[in-house]
């Protein structure tokens, strides 16, 4: 049975390590044994979902050096639909006509299908919602979507419904503002407060050692890019209770976007964002200084404290200058009041 047969099948490969295979990578292996039907990236990704086991121990480590007689196995996936579907699923519309809609969209909904989200998310709504009016724009799977906002961060975002906007407002994107219209604003709560009132962080930012999160990186390394964030204190909360409990409202204006750009900027600068779980662990144990109920809602708050305020652009069909802004949602901003009544 192929490779492309048992994908289709949803059934399980099982392999055998002969003596060639002493010592060669897992991913190396299985990528040469089931070529073409099989990419390394496509066996590292199976891997890291864990579908494959050797010996009967499932593996997570795509860098485990095989024995001769080890027993591979892979448990192939169903396979995925090729192209999203429409589900009928509540948007908060902030503007629609014919070339574009703006939405603000809450915490919680990823922006597009992917790996382990692949229903259920904003371009599935949205094809329900515009019907034909998407498809192809942008492509099959990115229906419409020139930017993205993460999972867990709420805000204004817009979507083309058009070729011609999405060309216009992918290239705004593209230059992020820098000789355009395009504007950004995010509002953070972050713990501690900032030296500076205002500041620009200028680091670039590349892979962090596991592959997964983002880190501030060596200029000269092969991955690293360009990052630049500018900050501004709006408010400052428990300035009299020192370091361990104080924490401020920071207004952050992106003229780069890099992938979680704002949430490694901050933690690099010592001010990780509130409930952050991937880049503020260090900072979790602040909490226990808060007094009650704020130490609690702390604790319980499910998400990075960040929130896409503002957006402003050049509409591509009338050229007028349009901004929409949307108000902190309600958990964060019950977060951020019962840091105003520290």
């Amino acid at each position: 049975m192929s490779a492309s047969d048992s994908e289709a099948a949803g059934t399980l490969i099982v392999l055998e390590a002969g003596a060639d295979a002493a010592g060669l990578r897992l991913d190396q292996w299985l990528a040469a044994r089931l070529a073409p039907d099989l990419s390394r990236s496509r066996v590292q990704a199976l891997i890291k979902q864990g579908a494959v086991s050797v010996g009967g121990k499932v593996v997570d480590e795509a860098k485990r050096r095989l024995a001769p007689g080890d027993q591979v196995a892979i448990d192939m996936p169903e396979p995925e639909p090729a192209e999203p579907e429409g589900e009928k699923i509540a948007l908060d519309i902030l503007f629609e006509d014919d070339e574009l809609i703006v939405i603000n969209k809450p915490a919680g909904l990823v922006v597009h299908p992917g790996a382990g989200n692949w229903t259920g998310t904003l371009v599935n709504a949205l094809i329900h919602h515009c019907g034909d009016s998407l498809s192809g724009i942008g492509g099959v799977k990115r229906p419409g979507i020139v930017h993205r906002l993460d999972k867990e961060t709420s805000g204004v975002m817009v979507v083309a419904k058009t070729d011609r906007a999405h060309k216009s407002l992918s290239e705004a994107f593209a230059d992020h503002g820098r000789t355009g219209d395009l504007e950004r604003a995010y509002d953070a709560l972050v713990w501690g407060i900032p030296q500076r009132l205002t500041g620009t962080v200028d680091a670039p930012l590349g892979r962090h050692a596991d592959r997964v999160r983002r880190a501030v990186v060596p200029e000269h390394r092969e991955d690293a890019r360009h990052a630049i964030t500018h900050f501004t204190v709006l408010e400052r909360f428990g300035a009299e209770q020192g370091e361990f409990a104080a924490a401020s409202l920071v207004e952050c204006r992106l003229e780069t976007g890099r992938t979680h750009q704002i949430r490694v900027h901050m933690a690099h600068i010592g001010h990780p964002v509130v409930g952050d779980p991937d880049y503020g662990q260090a900072f979790r144990t602040k909490s226990n200084r808060l007094p009650e109920p704020l130490k609690s809602a702390v604790k319980a708050f499910p998400r990075q404290a960040l929130h896409a305020r503002l957006l402003a652009f050049r509409h591509p069909a009338t050229h007028l200058i349009m901004r929409f802004e949307a108000p902190l949602p309600r958990d964060m901003g019950e977060l951020v009041e019962g840091f105003r009544n520290l």
